[in-house]
C-alpha cells in the first residue's frame, strides 16, 4: 500500500475482554469480527460490510501493569516508518515501540507527539482495497485531538504530516476548535483543540459514522457502555456522542441525523 499523503487508515482496540468487546461493537455499530491472528498471537479484524475498519487485541499484561487502560489507537500511513519515527523524535515526540515488521502486512512503530498523544506510524505492503464512501455507517468519519496546547500541537502535525488548517470554530471559554485537512487540502477530516481540564491527558479520539445518533446512543447503554457527552449537535449540523465501551475504552459516534 502506498499513501501519497499521511492519513489515518486503521484503528486498533486493546482491551481486557475481546469477546465482550466484539459483541458490543457488533451490536452498536454493526461491525463483524473475524479472527485473523497467528497461533499464540490472537488478532480480530473489525469490518463494516466487506471493508476492514480496524482490529482488536488483548491488552498485554505488561502494558496493563504500566497503567494503560483499554483504548483505541489510530494508524497513520506514511511512506517510510523509520524515517517518520526519527522525525517524530527530532520534533520532540517519542517512540514508545520501535519500528518492526508484521509479516505480509507492513511495518509499524508506536509513537507519541510532544504532548503525549499516542498514534501509530504504518506502511503497508499490500493494497487495502477500495475504501467505503465518506459517511458510510461503521466507518470512521472524524479524527479529534485533545491537545495539551492547540498551537504547538498543530505545528507538529503540520510540519511532519502536512496537515492543513481548515475552518476554525470559536468555542467561547473552551477556546478554538481548529479543523484540519490532509496535505494538499480537500475536506476537513478532523479537528484539534486545547483539551479541557476534564480530559486527563492529551489523546486522539475517533468518531464512527452511525445512522441516527439517538438510536446509536441507546444501543451503547443497552450494551453496557456509557454516554460521556451528548448527544448534541455541532457546528455544521452533525450530531455527536462521546462514549465508553463496557471495558472503559473511549470512542465517539457521529451522524448526519438525530
Amino acid at each position: 500500500m502506498s499513501e501519497a499523503a499521511p492519513r489515518f487508515v486503521w484503528y486498533e482496540l486493546m482491551t481486557t475482554d475481546t469477546a465482550a468487546a466484539a459483541a458490543f461493537y457488533g451490536a452498536v455499530l454493526g461491525w463483524t469480527a473475524a479472527e485473523m491472528g497467528q497461533p499464540g498471537n490472537p488478532y480480530t479484524v473489525f469490518s463494516a460490510g466487506t471493508a476492514g475498519i480496524g482490529g482488536m487485541m488483548a491488552l498485554p499484561e505488561h502494558v496493563r501493569a504500566m497503567g494503560v487502560p483499554p483504548c483505541w489507537t489510530g494508524y497513520l500511513a506514511v511512506p517510510d516508518v523509520d524515517d517518520y519515527a526519527a522525525r517524530v523524535v527530532a520534533a520532540g515526540g517519542k517512540v514508545t515501540r520501535p519500528a518492526e515488521d508484521i509479516a505480509q502486512v507492513g511495518r509499524f512503530a508506536v509513537v507519541a507527539d510532544p504532548q503525549g498523544a499516542v498514534f501509530i506510524l504504518f506502511h503497508g505492503t499490500g493494497d487495502m482495497g477500495p475504501r467505503p464512501a465518506a459517511g458510510t455507517p461503521g466507518t470512521v468519519g472524524w479524527h479529534e485531538l485533545m491537545a495539551g496546547d492547540l498551537d504547538s500541537a498543530f505545528a507538529f502535525y503540520e510540519s511532519l504530516f502536512g496537515f492543513t488548517r481548515a475552518v476554525a470554530v470559536d468555542m467561547g471559554p473552551m477556546g478554538i476548535y481548529q479543523t484540519f485537512a490532509l496535505a494538499g487540502g480537500g475536506d476537513a477530516v478532523g479537528g484539534m483543540m486545547t483539551k479541557p481540564p476534564a480530559v486527563p491527558v492529551p489523546c486522539w479520539q475517533y468518531y464512527i459514522n452511525v445512522a441516527g445518533i439517538d438510536a446509536a446512543a441507546g444501543r451503547v447503554t443497552q450494551g453496557g457502555g456509557k454516554i460521556l457527552n451528548g448527544p448534541h449537535q455541532v457546528p455544521g449540523g452533525s450530531w455527536i456522542a462521546q462514549c465508553s465501551d463496557p471495558q472503559g475504552a473511549m470512542f465517539a459516534m457521529v451522524s448526519a441525523t438525530r
